[in-house]
């Protein structure tokens, strides 16, 4: 919550001018005198001292700050994209190597990535092996977040961007 002007109800403040100088202690009553003739906004930084920190910055900067950090706080707050790729135990070595490119570039982006394997018969041990191979040729691009999951009629391993 960012305090801007007038709704600042502290009887001083710790002033920093536009260039970032410190002013010091100053009324409150001064501060909005001193920010209307430099033509801009008196914004408080925190409430948590006495008096509380406040600085000069050009007129309708706050605003802009103010909806920059909302965007962020509900950027931080969304679970990472995971992507599935899909593959099945016999792949050809071409088709391995596409796989292989397109999960390094979701890593890359910052997604995170599920390698599902589909199992069919007695493909279990090979999807294993599959897994294992990739997760070890993809180790530059991403981390192991979960083992290899081999339930029914997949397998399955979850890789996080970034080492």
């Amino acid at each position: 919550m960012m305090l801007v002007n007038e709704k600042i109800k502290a009887s001083e403040v710790d002033l920093t001018g536009l260039d970032g100088t410190k002013l010091g202690i100053v009324p409150i009553a001064e501060a909005l005198r001193l920010a209307k003739s430099q033509n801009a906004d008196l914004i408080c930084t925190s409430l948590m001292s006495s008096p509380p920190p406040c600085r000069l910055a050009a007129r309708g900067s706050a605003g802009r700050e103010a909806q920059r950090e909302r965007k962020e706080a509900r950027n931080d707050g969304r679970p990472d994209k995971v992507k599935e790729i899909r593959l099945t135990a016999r792949i050809e070595d071409h088709d391995y190597e596409t796989k292989r490119r397109q999960a390094e570039k979701l890593l890359a982006s910052g997604s995170a990535v599920l390698l599902a394997v589909k199992v069919q018969g007695k493909d279990g041990r090979q999807a294993k092996e599959l897994l294992e191979k990739l997760v070890k040729d993809l180790s530059a691009a991403g981390t192991k977040e979960t083992g290899i999951q081999l339930s029914g009629k997949q397998a399955a391993v979850r890789l996080n961007p970034g080492r």
